[in-house]
């Protein structure tokens, strides 16, 4: 049997809708969703190049900034802009979930499937956000698409700045 944390990664994984509405809804979750981004990570950091211990928390402290710059500025675009319904934790729960498949990150070292894996990884992530900001915001696709496409160059623009 597995736990909370391993369960709803799982169902967020498999983009099923109503982990992502739990999620919105439990604001205990927040804890989680940090420890996902956190694993993520760490994953990458392995997975990539085997920096060490050091080098993978470092991943690790980055890659949670960057997720909470990231729901920042997702909230305010579907918020502001498209009328979305939900509080700053809400969008940042499930954007942290939405990145559970990136635990398959740590395998990225294979020669056999790692080039597979870092093609098929940011897309898989780039669908379970979609399903997440539609579901924290209450938007219907095209306005998550525009969310979406608006708050990647918004956060690319703030990556060159910083």
């Amino acid at each position: 049997m597995t736990g909370p944390l391993v369960a709803r990664m799982l169902g967020a994984a498999r983009l099923d809708v109503a982990t992502y509405e739990a999620v919105e809804a439990d604001e205990d979750a927040t804890g989680q969703a940090a420890a996902v981004v956190a694993l993520v990570a760490v994953a990458q950091a392995i997975g990539a190049s085997g920096l060490g211990p050091v080098g993978a928390m470092s991943a690790a402290g980055a890659a949670l900034i960057g997720w909470l710059v990231w729901a920042g500025i997702t909230y305010m675009i579907g918020q502001k802009v498209f009328g979305g319904e939900a509080t700053w934790g809400e969008v940042m729960r499930t954007l942290g979930f939405a990145q559970a498949p990136g635990v398959l990150f740590l395998l990225a070292f294979l020669p056999v499937i790692g080039w597979f894996l870092d093609l098929l990884l940011p897309l898989w992530i780039a669908v379970a956000g979609f399903i997440g900001i539609r579901q924290a915001l209450d938007l219907d696709n095209p306005q998550t698409l525009l969310t979406v496409i608006s708050g990647w160059f918004i956060y690319a623009a703030l990556s060159l700045l910083f």
